[in-house]
């Protein structure tokens, strides 16, 4: 009796189940059920705070439980519509997590270049258009009923500290001022905001967007390390000027609706656990007001791998304690409910993260009716793989793609029907290696011997390898293409068996026997070869940047859906380049620092050489911000008012301004906003395209004092644009300075201070005197 009463209860949940799956509510707050009419949560005149604080109070324990993991299910007796809230947009709707559909009538979504390349433009505006596009395409998916969620985990904006890690290719490179800055353009695109910020129309958000992965939070799998126990021991000076930088400003200034805590331990603490990071910097100084996601079973990670808590129950403890909201798994769903029945946990603890949560399906217009008819509900499918976002994508290849070398002039190659070309390489005749990782199904596909085909009528094929690992050249086939052609275009480099999530690298140089082919494609060759190559990460091609036999070398990162046609228009000159690199091309030597040790600046009297450009004293392949163009730019100081800048006045110096052994120094927090704003000071530079094509061109200002002290940087980017140019063309660029900003640095205790005396303005090979009296 007891088992058949175990079978009917069983076959009665399924029979329950199947009922409640089939009257699924399309959407929350359904205008043709009376039922759901009468809900406050469902009143879009009130304020979301009441109505979230509304809804909250008619859930059960167990529907609360529910809602804590990123699959939430619907909840019908209130008509409330399930919600995924794991989408992926790195650089396009991404097939990742669960929320995108491919299905249906939308088959594709334009594939933007990975976003180390996108980077290389150091253009904001365009990092806008992109993330405004892809915000779009993702409202337009959901529109079509083909995205069971509109909130996106992008952008991610950790620091390519070191160039093994295999996910060094989505972020915006080594810089914090760039990663600041590309989260901030990416944040507002794809949310709806203008590109200043500060446009929401109450709040409402197209899609929301998610920064990622905080913090400190830049190695996968090294040397038996992996993401999910690595402790990463930084210290306050190296979290306050370089992993928490794009993050604040991510929130501060992007307005970023959703954040993600990362696997690893920072200090011994696990992020998704850490008050300290999650409540009190985050939600307290920052004033962060959107969810946070746990990276996917990362709260699992914190007692199962980590051993941090003992019992599943404090795991789930910790981390809502901590601030976290959504659990990217089904660790919440499991054990949430065992840890308040064990009072380790308070149901307000619950209520305060679906405040959280609910907040922003809210402001997304989730719970205002169909949302096909409200604000962003006439995004249609029209709007995905548009004419306007393949010619974005095509826009965004063509500016990061970066000339390293360009011997005798190399290129461009002269158009001509005549001109017969071998394009040989593991990555000639793909579109595969182009989408990186996180990708979706690109609108369109072609190769780099496609696109170059449509140039010359001679162009012939040899994959030269048997893949990028080539472990077996293909020798002879090889040599014999590259010995009849004029020109030998060699597409050599990495993709994802080599870097990706879950794979650092263990070298720099060039997979298995590239370099061997290359070299040997060289002495067939009739003219110095061309080389381009695909990567994420940097690779030590110090042998192809001294040789005269290879006379033009391009990175081009992976490029998209359109990296072909941009190779070929850059190759052929329909495309000036003007790309720069986001990261320091580092020797295979650096391989000998610890992929764990997370000190970014040098200690001479250890050997141990420092991290990025900014602090980095040993050998460079190629340096941050090279790259090279068809034109010869000129650059000079117009004029920079003032040059000496008073910080002492309006203070009392006894209280304000410090002294340390040898230095004069002044804490910014206690300089205060309304002093720093007094002090701007501008900048104009004078820009001047002297060849004969037009182009597009990164301007990157510097600065370094003129006496280092111990912990500063050796330079620092402080404000760049891209700016375009005809030919002959003459243009000023104004900057506006702020010297507790831009002059400013971190001490040892993490506190931003100025120093007294003289700083360089660096501009290519120009710099301008600054004198600053404390």
């Amino acid at each position: 009796m007891r088992i058949l009463e175990i079978k009917i209860i069983f076959i009665s949940s399924v029979i329950l189940v199947t009922a409640i799956e089939s009257f699924q509510p399309p959407y929350s707050c359904d205008s043709t059920n009376p039922l759901a009419q009468s809900f406050p949560f469902c009143n879009t005149t009130l304020a979301v705070d009441q109505r979230v604080q509304d809804l909250v109070s008619r859930l059960t324990l167990d529907e609360k439980i529910s809602q804590l993991v990123d699959s939430a299910p619907a909840i019908p007796r209130l008509n409330i519509s399930a919600f995924e809230w794991w989408s992926e947009a790195l650089h396009g709707i991404s097939e990742s997590g669960k929320g995108i559909l491919f299905n249906g009538t939308l088959t594709a979504a334009t594939v933007f270049p990975q976003v180390i390349l996108t980077a290389a433009s150091f253009d904001a505006y365009l990092w806008y258009n992109i993330s405004q596009a892809i915000g779009k395409e993702g409202r337009a998916f959901y529109n079509e009923g083909q995205a069971l969620g509109v909130t996106f985990w992008a952008p991610n904006i950790n620091i390519f500290r070191d160039p093994r890690w295999g996910r060094g290719q989505e972020t915006p490179g080594e810089d914090p001022s760039v990663a600041e800055s590309y989260a901030v353009s990416y944040v507002r695109g794809i949310q709806g905001d203008s590109f200043d910020g500060g446009q929401l129309k109450d709040g409402h958000l197209q899609v929301s967007a998610c920064c990622k992965h905080f913090t400190a939070y830049d190695l996968d799998n090294w040397d038996g390390v992996t993401r999910f126990v690595f402790n990463a021991n930084v210290t306050e000076q190296d979290l306050a000027d370089t992993y928490e930088p794009p993050f604040k400003s991510c929130i501060r200034q992007g307005q970023a609706t959703g954040l993600m805590c990362a696997y690893n331990l920072l200090n011994g603490v696990p992020n998704c656990a850490d008050y300290n990071l999650l409540t009190e910097t985050v939600r307290g100084e920052w004033g962060f007001k959107g969810y946070i996601a746990s990276d996917c079973d990362a709260v699992a990670v914190i007692h199962d791998d980590q051993g941090y808590a003992k019992l599943p129950e404090d795991a789930v403890a910790d981390v809502l304690k901590a601030g976290m909201d959504v659990d990217c798994g089904s660790f919440l769903m499991n054990y949430t409910g065992r840890a308040i029945q064990q009072k380790k946990l308070s149901e307000s603890d619950l209520d305060r993260a679906l405040h959280n949560l609910f907040s922003i399906r809210m402001r997304l217009g989730l719970f205002n009716g169909d949302p096909t008819r409200l604000e962003y509900g006439n995004i249609g499918p029209e709007q995905v793989c548009s004419q306007e976002h393949q010619d974005l994508a095509l826009e965004a290849a063509r500016d990061g793609i970066v000339l390293l070398k360009n011997s005798y002039n190399l290129l461009p190659l002269p158009k001509a029907e005549t001109v017969s070309l071998a394009v040989i390489g593991p990555n000639a005749n793909t579109s595969e290696t182009f989408v990186g990782n996180y990708h979706g199904l690109p609108c369109k596909n072609i190769t780099i011997f496609q696109a170059l085909g449509s140039y010359t009528k001679n162009a012939v094929y040899s994959q030269g390898c048997d893949g990028v690992n080539c472990t077996s050249p293909a020798t002879v086939e090889a040599f014999g293409v590259a010995q009849e052609a004029d020109y030998v275009v060699l597409v050599m480099g990495l993709d994802q068996s080599q870097e990706r999530e879950e794979l650092d690298r263990t070298e720099l140089v060039l997979p298995g026997q590239q370099e061997i082919l290359i070299k040997n494609i060289t002495l067939h060759a009739k003219n110095p070869v061309i080389l381009v190559l695909l990567s994420g990460g940097p690779v030590d091609i110090s042998f192809a940047r001294d040789d005269p036999r290879i006379g033009s070398i391009l990175w081009a990162g992976y490029p998209g859906e359109a990296g072909g046609i941009a190779l070929a228009q850059i190759i052929f000159g329909d495309h000036n380049p003007g790309g720069r690199l986001p990261v320091t091309w580092y020797p295979e030597d650096f391989i000998k620092v610890p992929m764990t040790d997370m000190r970014m600046r040098s200690e001479p009297s250890t050997g141990y050489p420092g991290r990025t450009y900014r602090f980095y004293t040993g050998p460079k392949v190629y340096e941050f911000g090279d790259g090279l163009s068809y034109s010869n730019y000129t650059h000079e100081f117009v004029h920079v008012t003032p040059d000496k800048i008073y910080i002492n006045k309006l203070l009392r110096p006894a209280k304000a301004i410090k002294r340390s052994a040898t230095d004069r120094y002044a804490l910014v927090s206690e300089l205060g906003k309304e002093l720093c704003e007094s002090k701007k000071f501008s900048t104009k530079i004078a820009v001047e395209n002297h060849g004969n094509l037009p182009g597009k061109h990164p301007v990157l200002l510097f600065v370094k004092q003129a006496n280092l002290t111990i912990g500063s940087p050796q330079k620092q980017l402080i404000a760049f644009r891209s700016v375009r140019l005809e030919a002959g063309e003459r243009a000023h660029i104004d900057f506006v300075l702020n010297p507790c900003q831009h002059l400013s640095r971190a001490n040892k205790d993490g506190l931003l201070v100025i120093e007294e005396g003289y700083y360089h303005l660096i501009l290519e090979d120009k710099e301008y005197p600054i004198n600053v009296v404390l």
